[in-house]
């Protein structure tokens, strides 16, 4: 078997000193994440900035909703408007009244994260102006700032800043934005974002709904495709989280299959019956195991969990992560022989994927429009494959690692450079 070459975390390059070189003008020393609250799309974010090497000279804003009570219903809308129509409701009704429900029950409100997700300790509330204040204000001493976003209730706020301050940024924004492409200087997309484009896509869509399906054009040149998502895992994270978790994970009994479980999407819906086929097929493979580790994700149903804790909970060679601190997800990742994960995760998908190890995807067969083109182009590139209970975990198997991230910051370095800037070395 050759062996993997995964990809190295960026590290100092030989060059001209900055001083001598366009000076300090043409230098991007810092970066702005802006984020949604969703771990997902943060860490797409911060993995992009930490393999432009500014992994320590970044801040994150966040753009925050109203949560609980009637704010459920209020999501679809931008969330300007939201905020808006949100303070409109409660100067009418009252407060402790927007926060029941239909069904009487009273939310607890979620406070925003402290940025603990994405490893930061603190975080600030988005304001386009603020941040633009602070681009012009700095720009001759600290020079161009690069800013970073992901999710659609981010794309008011870059694309404002853009606006506002074009010659002191430079807007990357990951994620499809659907419309007027040109608002950022570049756009970092999955292909299967594109999937509405193709032939297969148009057959499945009523003639009269065409026309609202987005995008509607073709990528141009400032659009930058990707297999998968966005992450923080190269070879140095990999080896650092194996040091780190080693003495719980090195003396476990080999080989480890690291099972991970996210929860049903709407283009991805399950439930307990795709559960009891997984713990089917575990228990199939299990004579080839020495270890099997199982996490459960956010959106896991409790049914879900529950049937395979119940089922699985008492085995000898098996072990259920509790949801306590700290995760176990970057020794998973490191010390695991093979993965299995339902197919509802991207993130998680492409994570996994980024190791070079097998990667076994329960529940790929359920998933619909987008999500099937991207399990499709897995499945093609050899990166994936069905989990179907009948493997030898013993047995493994390789491909080239997904690239994604580092492949993403060589293109927005080439960027940079098109407009005369480019990264501290």
């Amino acid at each position: 078997m050759k062996p993997i070459r995964l990809p190295e975390p960026p590290g100092p390059t030989p060059g001209v000193p900055e001083i001598f070189d366009g000076g300090a003008y043409s230098v991007v020393r810092r970066a702005v994440v802006i984020g949604n609250g969703s771990t997902g799309s943060e860490n797409q974010c911060v993995g992009l900035v930490r393999a432009l090497g500014l992994s320590d000279k970044h801040v994150l804003y966040r753009v925050t909703r109203p949560k609980g009570g009637v704010n459920e219903w209020l999501h679809w809308l931008p969330v300007s408007v939201h905020k808006k129509l949100y303070f409109v409701l409660r100067r009418i009704f009252g407060y402790t009244q927007l926060l029941l429900t239909a069904r009487g029950r009273k939310h607890v409100l979620v406070h925003p994260e402290n940025g603990g997700s994405v490893g930061l300790s603190s975080i600030l509330e988005a304001d386009a102006k603020q941040i633009v204040k602070m681009a012009r204000d700095t720009y001759e001493t600290d020079g161009p700032l690069l800013v970073v976003a992901s999710g659609r209730d981010t794309i008011s706020v870059a694309s404002s800043i853009k606006r506002l301050a074009s010659e002191n940024v430079f807007v990357v924004q990951i994620q499809h934005p659907r419309v007027k492409l040109n608002r950022f200087d570049l756009v970092i997309t999955p292909r299967h974002d594109y999937y509405p484009l193709t032939p297969e896509a148009q057959e499945q869509v009523p003639r009269f709904l065409k026309r609202w399906l987005t995008p509607q054009e073709p990528p141009d040149e400032h659009v930058v495709l990707t297999v998968g998502a966005l992450h923080q895992i190269d070879s140095a994270a990999l080896r650092n989280a194996a040091s780190a978790w080693n003495d719980e994970f090195a003396p476990l009994p080999k080989p480890l299959l690291v099972v991970n479980i996210g929860g049903p999407t709407r283009q991805c819906r399950y439930g307990a019956d795709l559960a009891k086929k997984l713990i089917s097929n575990l228990l199939s493979v299990l004579a080839s195991c020495g270890t099997v580790r199982i996490s459960f994700s956010s959106r896991t149903p409790d049914k879900v969990a529950s049937i395979i804790v119940k089922q699985l909970g008492d085995n000898p060679k098996v072990l259920i992560w509790d949801g306590q601190e700290p995760n176990p997800h970057m020794g998973h990742l490191a010390w695991a022989d093979a993965f299995v994960v339902t197919a509802d995760s991207l993130s998680m998908i492409s994570e996994v994927c980024s190791t070079g190890k097998p990667v076994y995807v329960m529940g790929a067969e359920r998933c619909t429009w987008k999500y099937a083109d991207f399990h499709k182009s897995l499945s093609k590139r050899g990166v994936v494959r069905p989990f179907l209970g009948s493997e030898d975990i013993s047995e493994s198997w390789s491909y080239p690692p997904l690239n994604d991230t580092a492949e993403a910051a060589s293109r927005v370095r080439e960027a940079l450079a098109e407009r005369g800037w480019r990264l501290r070395t």
